[in-house]
């Protein structure tokens, strides 16, 4: 596997899929248990606000933004979960994270960007939603996943939350999930079963 070590200062374009790109992280600070999330019905219709810490402990279905990045040659970016995530060492979608009580699935996703992969002013558009509900890392995860594609030649400046990415083909997705699915994390197999069905058939 070729690797390319990285501080942001190159040619997004030379980058060819398949090259894993491991790079110096930009740490973040996260408001985890005392970040305010609202709750939602099935329709995903708000009904009250709680703490983050509160909707896991209880199994509280609450919204995700999730942001697939894929460039102009159709290329498909996933990133390795670090130490600390759910999917540990496997493959997932580069954004992932909550929607802050009142705030907008789009303003999520774009503050999500900026604080994941380090991109702003992002151009995206919406795959789809659906309920993705999991118990993980001893606590209950019900998310209502709001699904984007990202749309960016961009080089990716990671955080903490993830130890490197790579770029693959829409034909390399295709086999590897058939061949290796567990080089992706559970979270990145619903995805692919639920927005991108073609993908993977």
């Amino acid at each position: 596997m070729d690797r390319m070590w990285a501080s942001g200062a190159y040619d997004a374009g030379s980058i060819p899929a398949g090259c894993t790109i491991l790079y110096e992280k930009r740490l973040i600070h996260h408001h985890t248990t005392s970040e305010i999330v609202d709750v939602v019905d099935e329709r995903c219709h708000v009904l009250y606000s709680t703490s983050k810490k509160e909707a896991h402990e209880k199994g509280l279905l609450h919204k995700t933004v999730i942001g697939g990045v894929v460039d102009s040659k159709g290329n498909i970016t996933l990133v390795k979960q670090s130490l600390q995530k759910q999917d540990v060492g496997q493959f997932v979608s580069p954004v992932g994270g909550h929607v802050g009580a009142g705030e907008s699935d789009n303003d999520a996703i774009r503050r999500k960007a900026f604080e994941e992969i380090g991109l702003s002013g992002i151009k995206f558009k919406l795959v789809g939603k659906k309920i993705f509900n999991r118990k993980v890392l001893g606590r209950q995860e019900n998310h209502y996943f709001i699904a984007y594609d990202i749309l960016t030649d961009k080089p990716l400046n990671l955080n903490d939350e993830a130890v490197e990415y790579k770029k693959y083909t829409p034909s390399e997705i295709k086999r590897n999930y058939k061949e290796s699915p567990h080089i992706f994390g559970d979270a990145y197999i619903f995805v692919l079963k639920s927005f991108y069905p073609k993908l993977i058939k």
